[in-house]
Order: structure tokens, then sequence, then C-alpha cells
């Protein structure tokens, strides 16, 4: 999934920012409130985690602020505050689910899956399917014509993003901006190597492709040849 964090402390931010990538999550970084709901506001996100004080505009009024611009993308509130007022407060401004710090990392991811079940699909971040072809998000497992296919963790983003733009032609920038957070072409060839291993265990030994290069433009994943 692709998970905006908005969160001042460095260190603590730092850990999550490790943890939640190793997961095979894609993670944006905001270090004040601010510079967070503008992320919020330009990006698309599966889930957000919000810290409650932060630096500028608060955890809270970003929330507030999203949901009078209609945005349902799914928030979960990190704070020290714990006390039942203060989760009470977190919850009516517009959280999704609120956790205490210091908390546990197993439990924030656990807590993560839970809200993106509960949108169901609404924006098919869990549970995506492409002809035969199945991502479950939440068990990181990959299928195809009822075949297990291990994936790491880039691939599995990368596999993602394919899916969630089904249909359409995704150029490098597209990739290099929301599978790799670059907002620059480091001129490697990294993204052809990856997409070639990835094109690798999704299409070899299966009918029809569905990994294409779309000449000049960049790539598409579908059932047309």
């Amino acid at each position: 999934m692709r998970i905006l964090l908005i969160e001042d402390d460095r260190a603590a931010a730092a850990y999550l920012v490790q943890g939640l990538t190793e997961s095979g999550h894609a993670v944006e970084h905001a270090v004040n409130g601010d510079d967070g709901l503008h992320l919020a506001q330009d990006g698309e996100y599966d889930v957000m985690i919000v810290d409650r004080m932060l630096p500028g505009l608060d955890g809270l009024s970003i929330i507030r602020t999203l949901r009078a611009r209609n945005d349902t993308t799914p928030a979960l509130v990190l704070s020290a505050l714990g006390e039942v007022d203060d989760r009470v407060e977190g919850l009516r401004a517009g959280g999704d689910d609120y956790l205490v710090k210091p908390c546990a990392f197993n439990e924030l991811l656990a807590r993560l899956d839970a809200l993106l079940r509960r949108g169901g699909d609404r924006d098919n971040a869990s549970c995506l399917r492409v002809a035969d072809l199945e991502l479950d998000m939440n068990r990181q497992r990959v299928k195809r014509a009822g075949k297990v296919i291990h994936l790491q963790p880039r691939e599995l983003r990368l596999l993602a993003f394919f899916m969630r733009h089904c249909g359409q032609v995704v150029t490098r920038t597209m990739l290099l901006e929301q599978v790799w957070d670059f907002r620059f072409d480091p001129q490697t060839n990294v993204i052809d190597t990856q997409i070639s291993r990835l094109r690798a265990k999704i299409d070899k030994g299966f009918e029809p492709h569905l990994l294409h290069t779309v000449r000049g433009a960049g790539y598409r994943l579908d059932e047309s040849a």
C-alpha cells in the first residue's frame, strides 16, 4: 500500500519508514503539518498515519481539512495523548483509528490492514485482480491461474501500481515518483531491470501476457496483445 506518514519526530519517523518499507509498502514522509496537508491533497494514498502534535498545522486540523474537502483516505492518528477524551476528540475530528505512543510496530501494521479492510472495495487498495492475476496486499500474496508467485517487496509495490492503473500507459516518471519515491530520474536502468524481473515472474509460462512495453511512452498492464 502507499502510505503518507506525517511525523515530526525524525527518529520515530525513520523507524516507521524503515519498518513499513521492509513490509513492502511505499512511504512518503512529511515533518510538519503544512507539508503533510499539501502532500495529502496532491497525492494518492491508501492510508495516512498522522501524528497529533506537529509543528504548524496540528494533526487533527489536517484531518478536519481533508474531511471538509470530501477526502476519505483512512487516517490513523498517532499521539502520546491517550486519555479517553483525547481519543474521542481524534475520532470525532475524522480519524478512523487512534493509537497511543509508544506502540508496538506489529500492532500498527495490524491496524493499517484493518483500515484497508474496513474500506472494502472503495479503492481496491488491498485486493486487486487483472485477468487471472490476483494480488492480496494484506497477505502480500500473488497468484496467477491459481499458482502462487513469490515477489520481492519492491516487485509487489510495482505490480500493485500497475494493477491499480490497469489499461493505462504508465510512464517512467510515474514509476519513479510513486514506486521509488524519487523526484528526479537517476538515469539508471533500475526500472527496466525490475520490470524485466516482474514480467518473467507473472508472464512466463502464462497466456495471455499481461505486462507490455509501450514503445516511446512507458508500460501497460492489461490483457491486450
